[in-house]
């Protein structure tokens, strides 16, 4: 069974999933960007990174999995290792490439290199916006228009009229500054109305998505299924330690000695808590806590977490 799909369903909630002994992936939240050399337009998202020295089972993974494939937390556990087990194996033949998330390859001294895919944006806040192009916005240019003006002679005869073709050139003038500052304001109108029908297609193509329907021609009969949603919040503790490696350890112990055992995560003391077993009916985790309290350990208490 592959987890990538779990990594993946992970990553829009977390912003850090480890894959014990392997490594975890890190989401840093981006905000919009513009790219002027393409004219693209590109939603807040979260940026993808791979830390390789984050190899410790936090549990987050393992309960996930646990949780949806309604298996032991043991199970899930041996199912991350098979899995990074072949993933390593694979590294040494080349590269791998893990769904919706990034391909892994190794440089020249044996470290890993991640390359995170650019298909999905893990925020959730964005979700349904896509990259938007925009076409550039041409501005044309006024060429510089250059008027000959007749040199005139002013004699007596003709000092107290203005000539026609003064009045005809100062009324060209006139005409060429109103002329200019017209095309001017023509070019900003026309700048604003391009901007204006880019955001209206924009907001059209969010809107069909957010609107659209799919219609299928056969489709299937509908099932009703009535699932009962087990929660478990009946917790017989073993332990809680300051080190995340110290309830690994105890974990695995447990584990080892045939105890459905699961780590819980960290308390308000920052105390990493592990459980022998966990029960959704107070029942059966005080019969089971008594029997633990005779056979394995006076230490053991009840804890009541409900979710």
């Amino acid at each position: 069974m592959s987890i990538v799909k779990y990594i993946s369903d992970l990553l829009y909630r977390y912003e850090c999933v480890i894959v014990p002994g392997f490594g975890g992936f890190i989401t840093h939240k981006i905000s919009a960007e513009v790219n002027h050399f393409t004219h693209t337009f590109n939603p807040p998202s979260k940026q993808l990174s791979f830390n390789s020295h984050l190899k410790n089972n936090d549990g987050l993974l393992a309960n996930y999995i646990a949780t949806a494939q309604n298996t032991s937390y043991y199970n899930a556990v041996k199912t991350i290792e098979n899995n990074v087990a072949l993933w390593l194996e694979d590294l040494k033949n080349g590269e791998i490439e893990l769904e919706n998330i990034g391909s892994f390859s190794l440089n020249k001294e044996g470290k890993l290199v991640f390359e995170p895919t650019n298909t999905v944006n893990y925020l959730t806040s964005s979700f349904g916006l896509s990259t938007y192009v925009s076409p550039a916005v041409k501005r044309l240019t006024n060429k510089e228009t250059k008027i000959d003006v007749p040199v005139y002679t002013i004699t007596k005869e003709n000092k107290h009229k203005t000539p026609a073709f003064i009045k005809y050139a100062a009324t060209a003038a006139i005409l060429l500054a109103l002329g200019t500052v017209g095309w001017n304001q023509y070019q900003n109108s026309q700048y604003n109305r391009l901007v204006a029908k880019a955001k209206e297609s924009q907001n059209k193509v969010e809107k069909s998505i957010q609107e659209a329907t799919f219609i299928i021609d056969n489709p299937l009969p509908t099932i009703t299924l009535n699932v009962a949603k087990k929660t478990l919040n009946y917790h017989i503790i073993a332990g809680a330690f300051r080190e995340p490696k110290n309830a690994t350890k105890k974990l695995n112990e447990l584990l080892n000695k045939g105890y459905n055992a699961r780590i819980l995560g960290v308390n308000k003391w920052n105390l990493t808590q592990v459980a022998f077993e966990s029960f959704n009916s107070r029942t059966e985790a005080v019969n089971r806590l008594n029997e633990i309290k005779k056979l394995e350990s006076k230490d053991a208490w009840l804890l009541v977490k409900k979710y």
